[in-house]
C-alpha cells in the first residue's frame, strides 16, 4: 500500500500539507526497545538505526518530539503546531543507550513508562510469550535519563494486569508507582500508562486520585479534541513502520480508523 518512492512520496507531501497546514490532532508515539532484532518478538524492537532515522526525517520535516509534560498545552487545545509526543514503555536501558543520544541530538523530550518495583531487573513480564530477557533502566540509569533531560512515568509496580487485581491491588500497582519513581528520581512523575492497554472506568478514577496528570493507553490514533487526558490513544511503533508509513500515521487518518 505504501511506496517509497521519492517521486511518490513529495507527490504525496504536497498534497497533503496544502490541505493541512496546522494538524489539530495530537499523535503520541509508543515505542518499546531500540535494539537490534531479538530472535523472538521483534515486532516491537525497533533498530537504533531506524529511530535515529526516523527522528532525523521527523525533525527535517518540521516537527518536534515532546514529552507528555511539554505536550499537555496541545493535549488540552492551548497551542497549536507541528508536534508529537515521545512515549517508551517499559523502562529499557536500551532507551537510555540508543534512543536518548538521539533525542538530545535533534532537542527533542520524551516519557519513559517505568515498572518501579522491577528496576535493574528484566522484563519478565514477557517470558510467558517467549520474549527473550532485555535489561530494564536501573535507580541509576533513570537518574541519567532525568539528566538527560527526558521525563519519567508510571506504568504500574509489577507491570500488573490491573483487571486481574482486586481494587486495594490496583490502587498500589498505580499510586505507589509514583511514589517510588518520585524517590528515585527526585523529580515529578506526573503521567501514567496501563500496562496491556488494560483498565477499567475504577482504574482510570484511581490514576486522577493519584494526581496523574494523563494516562495513555494501547487504542490507536491520534488524540482529538474531548478526549479524555487520562484514556489518551497512541500512534504504535513497530520494527516494520518505515519512515514514509511513520508520517503517513501522524497526518492522515489511518490510526484514527483503527481506533476501535
Amino acid at each position: 500500500m505504501f511506496c517509497c518512492n521519492p517521486t511518490v512520496f513529495c507527490i504525496l507531501l504536497s498534497t497533503v500539507q496544502s490541505k493541512v497546514k496546522s494538524p489539530s490532532p495530537v499523535p503520541i508515539l509508543t515505542y518499546h526497545q531500540i535494539a537490534e532484532t531479538p530472535p523472538k518478538g521483534a515486532g516491537l524492537s525497533v533498530d537504533p538505526k531506524d529511530f535515529e532515522r526516523q527522528m532525523a526525517f521527523l525533525h527535517g520535516m518540521g516537527y518536534h518530539g515532546l514529552s507528555m509534560t511539554a505536550l499537555q498545552p496541545y493535549l488540552r487545545g492551548e497551542r497549536q503546531g507541528k508536534v508529537f509526543g515521545i512515549t517508551f514503555d517499559d523502562g529499557y536501558l536500551n532507551n537510555l543507550t540508543h534512543a536518548l543520544p538521539v533525542l538530545q541530538w535533534y532537542g527533542f523530550s520524551s516519557t519513559c513508562y517505568v515498572v518501579s518495583a522491577m528496576l535493574g531487573q528484566t522484563n519478565s513480564w514477557d517470558a510467558a510469550m517467549g520474549v527473550p530477557p532485555s535489561e530494564l533502566m536501573s535507580a541509576a540509569h533513570l537518574r541519567q535519563w532525568v539528566a538527560g533531560r527526558q521525563e519519567v512515568g508510571a506504568h504500574t509496580r509489577h507491570h500488573a494486569r490491573l483487571l486481574a487485581l482486586d481494587a486495594v491491588a490496583s490502587d498500589a500497582e498505580i499510586s505507589l508507582c509514583k511514589e517510588e519513581l518520585e524517590h528515585v528520581t527526585g523529580t515529578a512523575v506526573s503521567h501514567f500508562c496501563y500496562p496491556y492497554g488494560e483498565f477499567r472506568p475504577e482504574h482510570v478514577e484511581m490514576v486522577r486520585q493519584a494526581n496523574y496528570m494523563t494516562a495513555t493507553t494501547t487504542r490507536r490514533g491520534r488524540c482529538h479534541a474531548g478526549d479524555g487526558l487520562w484514556e489518551l490513544p497512541r500512534v504504535p511503533v513497530l520494527r516494520r513502520t518505515h519512515r514514509m508509513l511513520l508520517w503517513w500515521k501522524l497526518v492522515s487518518r489511518y490510526e484514527d480508523r483503527r481506533r476501535a
